[in-house]
């Protein structure tokens, strides 16, 4: 969908928008999303794929395509879910762009709505490791990185748990898979990676360690 009314900004497929002077109101506001609906968007692996591909830049069907490997209609199935839930616009070109304000409404709107207090989220765990991972990870958020190693070794170890066995992830989705914890996603890598939890060759990673949940 073009909107004429609005300014683009834009960033290797990234799309922030301002209203421009003396535009008139748009007549359709962009559904509101919330940090479980942009879950469930991108859990979808052809999903996560496209959305990877635009954040590198991609922005049509023939570079999205080569982006992801997918066929022009799985690429158009997930363009048309990502579009219809406002994360994915087309600016005055018809390009294909990543709306960044999603993520940053639905972040807001978490915060916002969050309650103060929180059922355990650890408390399935052995208590040495839920005592640590109560300290550091509140809410689905790496609060900060432990210095000692045993300690910063259960912290990682939790991150590890968000990737499948035996599935490869190009380093967007790494990043989109980590950013959901903490923004220095670089620097969650390289620990994930030095502890032995994701391994990497050819810009791939895997899961290469941590505990597997039965």
């Amino acid at each position: 969908m073009v909107r004429p009314q609005q300014e683009n900004q834009r960033d290797n497929g990234i799309m922030t928008t301002s209203s421009s002077q003396g535009a008139a109101p748009s007549n359709e506001a962009a559904p509101s999303l919330t940090s479980s609906d942009l879950v469930g968007l991108i859990a979808n692996r052809d999903r996560l794929r496209v959305v990877a591909a635009l954040v590198l830049g991609a922005n049509d069907l023939p570079s999205i395509r080569h982006a992801t490997g997918l066929e022009y209609g799985e690429v158009n199935k997930a363009l048309h879910r990502l579009e219809d839930k406002g994360l994915v616009d087309r600016n005055q070109s018809f390009e294909y762009v990543l709306l960044a304000e999603a993520f940053q409404l639905a972040a807001r709107a978490d915060a916002q709505s969050r309650p103060r207090e929180t059922l355990d989220e650890h408390g399935d765990l052995e208590a040495p490791h839920a005592k640590v991972l109560r300290t550091f990870v509140r809410n689905g958020r790496l609060i900060k990185i432990p210095t000692p190693m045993a300690k910063k070794a259960i912290v990682f170890e939790h991150l590890a748990q968000s990737f499948e066995p035996g599935e490869k992830y190009s380093e967007a989705m790494v990043n989109l898979v980590l950013g959901k914890f903490h923004p220095d996603t670089a620097a969650l890598r390289r620990y994930l990676v030095d502890f032995g939890f994701l391994d990497r060759a050819d810009g791939q990673y895997w899961r290469s360690g941590g505990r597997t949940d039965p």
